[in-house]
């Protein structure tokens, strides 16, 4: 039977294609549904180009700002006395020790730049890892070990500072000696 069809249909098909709609059928039948079947036009937002150059800018800003923010923030310290009373203390004597022998050793870079230089590069190393040490604490599980190695590091920036003191005091009283002997010859 769907063959006759077939056969019915594809013989008498330039009847069934001669009968067109109205123009404005589809147009009654979409007045006549329901209001939950019409199709609801979507109101499309556009933005003009002056508000998006706008939020571009704040944006920008607003991301410059937190970077700038992040740079510059001060890192973290940590209260040494909460870690153990004893140790802040050694670390402020100590500290506040290499600090004077700095200092009196920075008096002789006036009279031998050279030896001056020598002596501060040694200990440049030395604070240099107790810098990094500082940074260590911060993060470190066992801060009361860190702390005792940047004690230690300060003692022994301290016993080297006082030997280079030292070294120039013996210097400088040699120079005299020979001074002094060639003065009495």
């Amino acid at each position: 039977m769907s063959k006759r069809l077939e056969d019915f249909i594809k013989d008498n098909r330039e009847e069934f294609n001669d009968i067109e709609p109205r123009a404005n059928l589809w147009g009654r039948i979409e007045a006549e549904l329901p209001e939950h079947f019409k199709e609801k036009k979507k109101e499309v937002k556009t933005f003009s180009l002056a508000f998006v150059l706008r939020v571009a800018a704040l944006v920008v800003m607003a991301m410059g700002t937190g970077f700038f923010v992040y740079l510059n923030r001060k890192p973290a310290t940590v209260n040494l006395a909460a870690i153990n009373p004893e140790y802040a203390q050694q670390q402020i004597k100590y500290a506040s020790l290499v600090a004077e022998r700095r200092n009196e050793l920075k008096s002789v870079a006036k009279t031998d730049p050279q030896l001056y230089h020598e002596f501060s590069s040694e200990i440049a190393k030395m604070d240099s890892t107790y810098r990094k040490l500082n940074k260590d604490l911060l993060t470190s599980p066992n801060q009361e070990a860190v702390l005792r190695a940047m004690i230690r590091n300060l003692q022994v920036q301290s016993e080297v500072l006082n030997q280079q003191l030292n070294v120039i005091e013996q210097f400088n009283e040699f120079k005299n000696q020979q001074k002094n002997e060639i003065k009495s010859i």
